[in-house]
């Protein structure tokens, strides 16, 4: 294939793949609760049983993290993931409040294009097959061109798996020819009715720039705030513990400590003897022009390497058995490397008056590049930590936990999840950790309760002189089980 007829072929298969999911998920759609829950788990099984393989594949291919810690994201996609949702209603009727006389329905949204990063490549392809299919909808992945072969791996073990519990051939499907105008062109196609984009800023805007209804997360830029009454020593072994977990790859990953002068020496000589190491304004400035470019764009090449790999990009020399590189830093903004998302084993350092202070100091962190994210508080003053809570433009506040894992659901009761939203403040269309739930359409079967002359008696209105008496007994001993079986008849010809 010629470089100049890639783009054509990109955009032909994706034509074509989209054209199979959809027809495949009109089949997956009349599928029972009980029979999709089987085939959920089934896949999930085998993602789990393949956690290791998968992990070394996309460790080999792209080149960023930690083999170890892309197992365990691995385990947390499919292990972690199907433990919630696998008991969740997603299929037909969901809830039914007689009392009300209102019946939710549950319909699938159809077909999604689904947009998967190079820094946690094969975690989110099983995520999203999973939600994707526990909600009864198919899914066309769109991988990052450096992580093409794991991401498609994933999507082959997982589709072959959910064929053998019954399900239709092409529920699941990945691009194989990746390219800009390939990815847009499935963004933009008439029959993907929803886009679940996890990635860099400027692909998410392209999501949203559709035309297409989208779901999409971007970056993240983590404060971690230690105040006064922590218990310091464990704060910052969870901090190290998630910013050195895939090296650094996932985006909810602390990228700044913020700290009180009261403890400022305490805060210090506890990162230096668990493996941190204060960069000098030497070397401050060498890491600094190598985490980011002379135009102020982050360097990719520093994403999910380790301390020691940085310090040498760098040419700097750090003592063996050093975890992360930190850079004491007062400013906010561009001219300040150190305080941007870093995807990697470098964090900024700051110390403010008090917690108020610090808050501030946070929420200007957040401001560049974070807002709608995640914070972290590493604390015992709950009147402290509920005023963090009130007052950050953030959609996850953590307590006392490693960012990275509580994010994700791992080390915190939040929904287990690989795409992370950041609300309406960080230009999302939900705050939530994405779910079977994001994925469906909820219709609402309403039955009357009242009539117009019951409305003009509340409201203190006297009738008008169109409306006439009728007894009605229409709703008099409803067997609303009866009807909503009809109704679900007729909709398994709806979308």
């Amino acid at each position: 294939m010629s470089i100049k007829d890639r783009d054509l072929s990109s955009i032909q298969e994706v034509r074509d793949l989209v054209e199979k999911a959809k027809n495949a998920q009109k089949e997956l759609k009349l599928k029972s609760q009980k029979e999709i829950n089987e085939i959920v788990k089934a896949m999930a099984d085998e993602a789990y049983k393949e956690s290791d393989r998968l992990a070394k594949m996309a460790a080999e291919e792209t080149g960023f993290g930690v083999y170890e810690d892309k197992i365990v994201k691995n385990k947390v996609a499919s292990k972690s993931v199907y433990e919630y949702i696998k008991d969740m209603k997603t299929i037909g009727i969901i809830n039914e409040d007689k009392e009300r006389k209102v019946v939710e329905i549950a319909t699938p949204v159809g077909v999604i294009a689904g947009l998967v990063p190079s820094t946690n490549p094969t975690s989110t392809a099983i995520y999203k097959s999973l939600i994707a299919v526990k909600s009864g909808n198919s899914i066309v992945f769109s991988p990052h061109p450096s992580a093409l072969n794991s991401i498609k791996e994933v999507v082959d073990i997982m589709q072959k798996k959910a064929e053998e519990l019954g399900a239709p051939k092409s529920i699941l499907n990945c691009t194989t020819i990746p390219h800009m105008d390939g990815t847009s062109a499935l963004m933009k196609h008439e029959d993907v009715d929803l886009i679940l984009a996890t990635g860099g800023s400027a692909m998410v805007k392209a999501a949203y720039s559709s035309g297409n209804p989208a779901l999409g997360v971007g970056p993240g830029n983590v404060p971690a705030f230690i105040e006064r009454t922590a218990d310091i020593d464990l704060a910052v072994k969870r901090i190290l513990d998630s910013k050195t977990f895939d090296n650094g790859t996932i985006c909810a990953s602390e990228q700044a400590i913020v700290t009180e002068n009261i403890i400022k020496n305490q805060v210090k000589k506890s990162l230096l003897k668990q493996g941190a190491y204060f960069l000098n304004s030497v070397e401050k400035e060498k890491v600094g022009a190598t985490i980011q470019k002379p135009n102020g764009s982050f360097n990719g090449k520093v994403a999910g390497k380790s301390a020691k790999d940085i310090a040498t990009m760098a040419g700097i020399k750090v003592p063996d058995g050093t975890r992360v590189l930190i850079a004491e830093e007062t400013g906010v903004g561009i001219e300040y490397p150190f305080s941007r998302e870093k995807l990697s084993t470098v964090l900024a350092f700051y110390s403010e008056e008090d917690w108020m202070s610090g808050c501030d100091k946070c929420i200007e962190l957040l401001n560049y590049g974070g807002l709608g994210h995640t914070l972290v508080i590493h604390s015992k003053d709950e009147d402290v930590i509920r005023e963090f809570a009130l007052k950050k433009p953030t959609s996850r506040i953590l307590v006392n936990t490693p960012s990275a894992q509580g994010a994700i659901g791992a080390t915190t009761n939040l929904v287990p999840a690989l795409t992370l939203g950041c609300g309406a403040v960080g230009g999302s269309a939900t705050a939530d950790n994405v779910g079977p739930l994001n994925l469906i359409d909820i219709k609402r079967l309403a039955y009357g309760v009242k009539d117009v002359e019951d409305l003009n008696e509340e409201f203190g209105q006297s009738s008008s002189n169109n409306t006439c008496k009728i007894e009605d007994d229409s709703n008099k001993d409803l067997d609303i089980e009866k009807i909503t079986k009809l109704v679900m008849e007729q909709l398994k010809n709806i979308k």
